[in-house]
């Protein structure tokens, strides 16, 4: 009964999902865009009878990206497809593997799109980052006898008990999926009990802790730090902000500064369509702003006085770190669940953070056990850890120092995973 009410509501929902892509690309134009690949319409360009990872959107691509480049080295012979779901997530794949892989949209979990899609692409193996658990995705590759295989599989408790309230639909799934191959024993428990193959569910860590900094990374921060006339002074960032959040980063920013006046704020929104959003909240705060995008594109310097920077260029946000000396991640003040912690850890960073922390449970728990993280829960609260850590650079270099070291121990995933799919790829290009 689940599975046929889920098959209505999609037919239901067709005119309105057509509908959202229009009015999104009002503010979005690239929402506008290639509207026929996510309805299984493939372009010319994609290749037959290969290997098709699916990441959704930029962090998963980002975080995939070196995987799925050792393996288009290993198997130079076999054609790979890299398939999102978000412009951000596309141009992430343009950026970093335009050389070695076919790139489309995904196509949305109609029946007759998802059909379209395998019969034009006939893939050999599907691989699925995270949680992209689609039904119809899932049945229509076991109808056409291609292994799905979930790799950094993550499942949050919330998450967990929204799928068994689906029973009738998740487990039927999960026993289609070849392999999972989970970030912690955590979140294999959780697929388990919801039906998954205790066999083939497996621990193997998570890539985004083999994140590297990218090539001539110093360089690029030092560009952006002339284009922002942000040195002699100390920066926070507030990274991957939402709705409700940003009010919270500028009072505790107009706080911090009355005790130090030269502070400065990166203020980066979760989406970049936000940039007019939030230049607003920050005027209406009292506070002088200015745009990464204008001071990069138009070569033009802030004024000295410029309080806050909105970073509203998408893929810089590993370099806007680097430009910091303590992290807000956001997504933690509102019940979003947290984002990437182990991005300011790469940078060496210590880590201000609400309390909404499903999404990085396990390592914002260890981040917070080794004293690289404190959990902060309002306005208050973010501006007494922002000054603790800027009023003791000793301490804050250790906090640094030890998210460091929380990555350098988790290190390891991808070579794990390029073994368990280097194995499933030359089984099935040798069937």
């Amino acid at each position: 009964m689940v599975a046929v009410l889920y098959q209505l509501v999609l037919w239901l929902a067709l005119p309105g999902v057509w509908l959202r892509l229009k009015w999104r690309a009002r503010k979005e134009p690239e929402y506008g865009q290639r509207i026929a690949e996510r309805f299984g319409q493939v372009p010319d360009s994609v290749p037959t009878n290969c290997v098709w990872f699916h990441t959704v959107s930029a962090g998963e691509t980002i975080a995939a990206a070196g995987l799925i480049r050792s393996l288009c080295e290993e198997f130079p012979d076999y054609p790979f497809l890299v398939t999102t779901m978000t412009p951000t997530g596309s141009d992430q794949v343009r950026a970093r593997l335009s050389d070695c892989v076919a790139h489309c949209y995904a196509p949305y979990d109609f029946k007759f799109a998802v059909h379209r899609f395998f019969e034009r692409v006939q893939p050999k193996l599907l691989v699925l980052m995270e949680t992209e658990l689609w039904p119809n995705l899932i049945a229509v590759a076991g109808q056409h006898n291609v292994p799905v295989v979930v790799i950094n599989a993550r499942l949050s408790a919330r998450s967990a008990a929204g799928y068994a309230r689906l029973k009738g639909l998740t487990q039927p799934m999960l026993t289609r999926l070849d392999a999972i191959a989970c970030q912690t024993e955590t979140h294999v428990g959780r697929f388990v009990e919801l039906g998954a193959d205790p066999v083939t569910t497996t621990a193997m860590g998570s890539v985004k802790y083999d994140v590297a900094l990218p090539q001539r990374f110093e360089e690029s921060v030092a560009a952006l730090e002339r284009a922002f006339a942000l040195s002699g002074g100390p920066v926070w960032i507030a990274a991957s902000t939402h709705r409700g959040e940003d009010d919270i980063v500028l009072q505790a920013l107009l706080q911090a500064r009355q005790r130090n006046p030269e502070l400065r704020l990166l203020l980066v929104p979760r989406h970049p369509v936000r940039a007019d959003e939030v230049s607003t909240l920050v005027v209406e705060a009292g506070l002088t702003v200015s745009r990464q995008s204008e001071l990069t594109h138009e070569n033009k310097a802030p004024a000295e006085a410029t309080e806050v920077i909105i970073g509203d260029v998408m893929g810089s946000l590993l370099i806007l770190y680097g430009l910091a000396d303590v992290a807000f991640v956001g997504g933690s003040l509102v019940e979003v669940g947290g984002h990437n912690p182990l991005e300011p850890a790469l940078c060496r960073l210590p880590i201000l953070c609400g309390p909404h922390q499903f999404n990085f449970s396990e390592a914002m728990a260890e981040l917070e056990d080794s004293g690289a993280l404190l959990t902060i829960n309002d306005a208050d609260t973010l501006a007494g850890g922002l000054m603790h850590w800027l009023g003791d650079p000793q301490a804050r270099r250790r906090a640094g120092e030890a998210a460091s070291e929380v990555l350098a121990a988790h290190r390891g995933a991808t070579d794990r995973l390029q073994k368990l799919l280097g194995g499933r790829i030359r089984t099935v290009f040798l069937q």
